[in-house]
């Protein structure tokens, strides 16, 4: 949705009253006002996609046990908390951004962490590497050509998010498809570090299994 600038005479109280709630809101005046017309006028904004997504995300990880949502001050980024089960519980950050104008990628996940535990990098690097060879095993052939894209630097793993090949998702299914990926992964890797997994073999059953419960891919 291409955005132009436009001069308007408004109440010096209207622009007071809509700074405190932008401010309140984590948003700049020109967001909250393009959202309030839009919203008058039943006009879905970018933004709002975004918002409805983030709102049911919310109303799914937030009551699963582990994890903690706080908001960013940009509204299309979220961030899920979580600590690692290991030593002195590290923690992890799942931060969702979703894209304002999408194209094969709807928005992409980046997985934070910060320690100075050489073993715990190393054990870090290698689950990410397993996980990306089983999408590339078994999800990756359902997306669009080079729509899942990874990146690991400097204490992140990146990895974008896409609809399957001649789908559509509503807001809910997106917002669904990636609370379960994110639980899955969370799940998976803390089970990993722990040395719950006798083998690559019996990793990758536990993600045929995630595959095979019914979740939509993204």
């Amino acid at each position: 949705m291409k955005k132009n600038m436009y001069s308007l005479m408004l109440a010096e109280e209207v622009v007071q009253a809509i700074d405190r709630l932008a401010s309140e809101k984590g948003t700049n005046r020109s967001n909250l006002i393009n959202q309030i017309l839009a919203e008058y006028v039943s006009l879905t904004t970018p933004e709002k996609h975004v918002s409805n997504i983030f709102d049911f995300i919310e109303n799914t990880i937030g009551k699963m046990d582990g994890f903690l949502l706080y908001s960013q001050p940009n509204d299309m980024t979220m961030s899920i908390k979580s600590s690692l089960k290991y030593h002195y519980r590290p923690t992890i950050r799942y931060e969702v951004e979703m894209y304002r104008m999408p194209d094969s990628t709807i928005g992409q996940l980046k997985i934070i962490f910060r320690t100075q535990s050489p073993e715990l990098l190393v054990g870090l690097t290698r689950f990410f590497k397993l996980w990306m060879n089983l999408e590339d095993i078994y999800i990756k052939h359902f997306f669009p050509k080079d729509a899942i894209r990874y990146g690991i630097e400097n204490g992140r793993f990146l990895r974008t998010f896409a609809v399957p090949n001649d789908s559509e998702y509503t807001e809910e299914q997106i917002a669904n498809a990636i609370s379960n990926y994110i639980a899955t992964f969370d799940e998976m890797l803390k089970d990993f570090l722990a040395d719950k997994y006798t083998s690559t073999q019996a990793l990758e059953q536990r993600y045929l299994a995630y595959l095979n419960s019914g979740v939509l891919l993204i």
